[in-house]
């Protein structure tokens, strides 16, 4: 099976391709230019290092939230088009979990997180591979006394590990550990392995992006309307 998969919900940008199980192509950006201007050169990169085209994909998986709005989107939107312009299956992704992927040999609890910005972070907890809680906005003061209480070591990983490490450290002590390098941002291979192994897949008009709270633009909206009404 071929798959094409793309991450743009955080600050990394990331493009892969696995083709029969193996990881042919792999690419994470973090640098000063916006995802729209990295993403599809790093696509293009993918297809002419790989040799493989568009038409070769089985699938195209996305990383569809949580994440950041406007990266989120276009993420999704880029899946969308290439998706309904080649008639192939979309598979979507949750960020969470492709954090969390990989760490499902460690004796505790796996944290991944993404900053969600003003004190807060997009989290979910899981133990050996399996969820325990369902993805949420938390202020990060909130999350590490819920985790405190469980009295059992945590492992962080993901950017929000990366921007909160030493909050975390001091709220949390010893119970905090945190990922090494490979797992501070999600990884695009990653996103492309969950995808091979999803039981099924869904059309370009059914992939849509996975949001935990409206766009501030919509919240602020929402704001006026109140203040005026």
């Amino acid at each position: 099976m071929n798959i094409l998969a793309i991450d743009t919900s955080g600050p990394t940008c990331g493009v892969a391709v696995l083709a029969d199980g193996a990881v042919r192509f792999s690419q994470t950006v973090l640098n000063r230019r916006t995802h729209s201007v990295n993403l599809m050169p790093m696509v293009d990169a993918a297809f002419s290092f790989t040799g493989l085209t568009l038409g070769d994909m089985d699938r195209l998986a996305c990383v569809t939230g949580p994440g950041s709005f406007t990266g989120v989107r276009l993420g999704v939107s880029t899946v969308k088009g290439l998706a309904h312009g080649s008639g192939k299956p979309c598979v979507a992704v949750d960020a969470l979990e492709a954090m969390a992927y990989g760490a499902g040999g460690f004796e505790g609890i796996v944290c991944p997180m993404q900053d969600a910005r003003a004190g807060q972070v997009y989290a979910a907890l899981f133990r050996r591979g399996s969820r325990i809680t369902p993805d949420e906005p938390v202020a990060l003061t909130e999350l590490a006394a819920r985790l405190s209480e469980r009295g059992e070591p945590v492992l962080f990983t993901g950017d929000g590990m990366t921007a909160h490490r030493e909050r975390i450290a001091e709220l949390m002590g010893g119970q905090a550990r945190f990922a090494g390098a490979a797992f501070a941002f999600l990884r695009p291979e990653t996103v492309a392995e969950m995808a091979a192994a999803a039981a099924g897949t869904v059309d370009y008009l059914t992939l849509m992006p996975l949001y935990l709270r409206a766009p501030s633009a919509e919240r602020n909206r929402k704001l006026m309307e109140a203040q005026h009404g």
